[in-house]
């Protein structure tokens, strides 16, 4: 009985008329090609178009400008950068500046640090210290530490790039660079010493206000060749002396406050000055004016 109703339900369901089928469904479409083109630059008006056809070809052309700028800077010597080398660094600095190079032959198996020391005033005679290895500091600050700071790895190392690239080999400064260079070195220097609680004071004091003159030293040595390898590596430091500095203020760590005093107390100097000349200039007319009643009063 119960397949009869359900035969019944189907042949109900059967008897009923189907929906008709969409006339335009699968016919083409015929919205006009200016109607569809409403998205995109081909909406803008041609002026709009034009400016930024314009801008596209500059910033592509820019594009293509600083990838060659780029990959001559960090490609080996050739011909290109022998001729151009001086148009490639002004574009590449100091914005741009790499700190890699493309196609190492050889990588760098040295290791290199930065050792420091100062000659202090004591007791109205000069000492030279010991020398520091400051290199050594920030290794031990950065062992261990999950986040070592971006100073500790790269300040010192960075520092002496900059040096060695803008000095001779006998330690002349190549122009304005060599002589920031120099200043740079000197105040990382002191403020390292500022910053050493060996070299304090009796009263417990930094030190960098009584040093008179720094000096630093590279020191390289060869990385040691892995055990199982055949390779004689002479492992011997080999040094290269800076020069000795002489320590101003503008090197001490509060250098620039000290300056900034200095430059504020001259502008308070200078304006006192000139309100003295004006009150003389004052007092003068007013004797002028003076002298001028009593003659005009004599007559």
């Amino acid at each position: 009985m119960d397949a009869d109703v359900e035969r019944d339900a189907a042949d109900v369901h059967d008897d009923r008329p189907t929906a008709p089928a969409d006339p335009l469904d699968g016919a083409p479409d015929t919205t006009p090609a200016a109607d569809r083109a409403t998205t995109g630059i081909m909406a803008l008006s041609l002026p709009y178009q034009v400016v930024l056809a314009v801008a596209l070809a500059v910033a592509g052309v820019f594009a293509c400008v600083h990838l060659a700028m780029v990959f001559l800077h960090v490609a080996p010597s050739n011909t290109l950068t022998k001729r151009h080398g001086q148009a490639v660094d002004d574009w590449v600095y100091p914005e741009f500046e790499q700190n890699w190079k493309l196609f190492a032959p050889n990588p760098l198996q040295q290791n290199i640090s930065v050792e420091v020391r100062a000659e202090l005033a004591a007791d109205d005679a000069l000492r030279t210290t010991d020398w520091i290895d400051l290199t050594a500091q920030d290794a031990e600050a950065i062992r261990h530490n999950p986040m070592p700071s971006h100073t500790q790895q790269n300040e010192l190392r960075r520092a002496v790039d900059f040096y060695l690239n803008a000095h001779s080999d006998d330690d002349r400064p190549h122009g304005s660079r060599g002589r920031l260079s120099e200043e740079y070195m000197r105040r990382i220097a002191m403020l390292r010493l500022d910053a050493l609680p060996a070299l304090a004071g009796p009263d417990g004091r930094p030190v960098a206000g009584d040093v008179r003159r720094v000096q630093l030293r590279v020191v390289t040595r060869a990385v040691e060749a892995p055990r199982w390898s055949t390779e004689k590596t002479d492992t011997a430091p080999s040094y290269r002396d800076l020069p000795w500095w002489p320590v101003t203020a503008a090197d001490l760590p509060a250098g620039a406050d000290l300056l900034a005093g200095a430059d504020r107390s001259r502008a308070d100097a200078d304006r006192s000055r000139a309100d003295a000349d004006r009150s003389r200039t004052d007092a003068d007319r007013s004797r002028t004016d003076a002298d001028r009643s009593r003659t005009e009063a004599s007559r």
